[in-house]
Parts: structure tokens; C-alpha cells; sequence
């Protein structure tokens, strides 16, 4: 079975993100500087690039080809990332609306001594010949 590729993981050295790319390493260290693609460090240092970072050195190439200036492409690049981390937070908070709305899909009702019951959904409660209502005192107020 085929695992998924981590688009993310910074496995390529500099030489092998340039060859991949397209681009003299120099120009990949230019880039670095700029802060137009900025790969990962080693602990030593040693820059690392993920796929996602050659994709991106790829797509300045390309954009810088026709003739749109590095600054702009920078601002391009910089969308695109908050893009990416804002569709990586709504799939979060997708999934975290899918497990609340499991949670509240049951039905609860009062039973006869007051105390909370859970019912099967679409199940009927025979009516409590009680109920108790409350008010908070002027004393309870906050």
C-alpha cells in the first residue's frame, strides 16, 4: 500500500531543490534572503526544502518568466499560504461542528424525580403529573 507524501516535510537538500526546480542554488539562497521561499534548517543549518518549496520555486520561475516582479510574487506566495492554513482550519472546525452536532443529536427529557434521562431519539415521554419550575431569589442574583 502506497502511503501519502507530506507535502510539508523538508527533505531536500539545496542542490537537489535546485535541480528539481530548475534554478541555480545561488538563486534559491536569494530567494531564502528575500523571504520569497523559505525553506526549513537542520539543526546545523543546512537548508531543507519540502515538495511544497520546489512547487513554489517552480511557480516564481515561471511568474518571474513572465515578467511579474519578485515583490508581487511575493505578496502572491504570501496569500496562497494564508489561503492553505485558512482551508487547514476550516476542515478543523468542520470536523469539530460534525462531533458536536453527533453530540446534541440526543434527546434528553426530566423524569418524574426531576433528574435528567436520555431518551432514544423520536421515542414519546409519558407526561410528569409534576413540574417544577425555578426562579432564581434576590439573594441568587449575581
Amino acid at each position: 500500500m502506497a502511503e501519502e507524501v507530506d507535502e510539508e516535510t523538508p527533505i531536500f537538500a539545496i542542490a537537489a531543490a535546485a535541480e528539481l526546480s530548475g534554478m541555480h542554488p545561488q538563486t534559491l539562497r536569494q530567494y531564502d534572503r528575500l523571504g520569497l521561499v523559505v525553506p526549513g534548517r537542520t539543526q546545523g543549518g543546512s537548508r531543507r526544502y519540502s515538495l511544497r518549496h520546489v512547487k513554489q520555486l517552480r511557480e516564481v520561475a515561471a511568474l518571474s518568466a513572465e515578467g511579474m516582479s519578485l515583490p508581487a510574487i511575493s505578496r502572491l506566495l504570501e496569500l496562497e499560504n494564508e489561503n492553505r492554513a485558512l482551508r487547514r482550519r476550516i476542515a478543523q472546525l468542520e470536523v469539530r461542528v460534525r462531533e458536536e452536532l453527533e453530540q446534541r443529536s440526543r434527546v434528553f427529557a426530566a423524569g418524574a424525580s426531576g433528574s435528567v434521562v436520555s431518551v432514544r431519539h423520536g421515542t414519546r415521554v409519558r407526561r410528569a403529573t409534576e413540574v417544577v419550575l425555578w426562579r432564581p431569589e434576590a439573594d441568587d442574583a449575581f
